[in-house]
């Protein structure tokens, strides 16, 4: 790893585990640099949250390319996933239980095809009560865990691509090209609800950072192992 330099700062791909959060990865980063590479204090950082339920690529930076990590999260970033029909739950994902059901008999594979161009460009979206918004100096889902009503003003973000790459309900494959701050749970939801019907996110995974792709990411035991040798 003579190569690396911690301390002055690098920028680190990684491909974020299944009921990880994104602070894990960064706590587990800190532990290995401090145990395998004798580094007993340094900063470590990501750029941009990962949900537990989603995978994929998770930008993270040490020493002083923490400074840059704000730069990071303006970045495009594109996600490939499923949309589950037929139910909602109120995290809009698999994070909480059904709430409601839903017909999907009358959707058809064209009305999704078109439901799915009405979602591309500038759009208005209210984030999930279930996310770490800030709300007056709180995290929105801390709100939700104490059951405290609370209304979410609709941001507006923008979709570049919005492709269904596969049809087999009541499951929708799909890859999303979007700005920062886009909400994919609040797309599914919406998405369902443009349908009359409903629907949650079943299965994300985060593929592009701006030009950083998850071809590029290592796990963790990898980094681990690089490291140690």
């Amino acid at each position: 790893m003579s190569h690396f330099d911690f301390e002055n700062g690098e920028v680190l791909l990684f491909d974020k585990p299944l009921e990880w959060t994104s602070f894990d990865v960064v706590n587990k980063v800190r532990f290995i640099l401090k145990h395998s590479a004798g580094i007993e204090r340094i900063k470590v950082g990501h750029a941009g949250t990962l949900d537990p339920l989603a995978t994929g690529l998770l930008v993270v930076c040490t020493g002083k390319m923490t400074k840059q990590i704000n730069d990071f999260t303006l970045l495009d970033k594109e996600y490939t996933g499923v949309i589950t029909l037929g139910a909602t739950t109120p995290s809009y994902d698999l994070e909480t239980e059904f709430n409601r059901t839903f017909r999907v008999h009358h959707i058809t594979p064209g009305m999704i095809e078109e439901t799915a161009k009405k979602f591309t460009g500038k759009i208005f979206q209210k984030p999930p009560i279930y996310s770490a918004k800030k709300i007056k100096g709180k995290k929105a889902y801390q709100y939700a865990r104490e059951s405290l009503s609370l209304k979410m003003k609709p941001k507006e973000v923008e979709i570049h691509e919005f492709e269904i790459t596969g049809i087999d309900m009541p499951d929708i494959s799909f890859r999303v090209s979007c700005s920062k701050g886009t909400y994919i749970r609040s797309l599914a939801h919406d998405f369902g609800k443009a349908m009359k019907s409903g629907a949650h996110l079943s299965q994300l995974k985060r593929t592009r950072v701006g030009e950083y792709k998850i071809s590029d990411a290592i796990n963790l035991e990898q980094f681990e192992f690089l490291v140690e040798n």
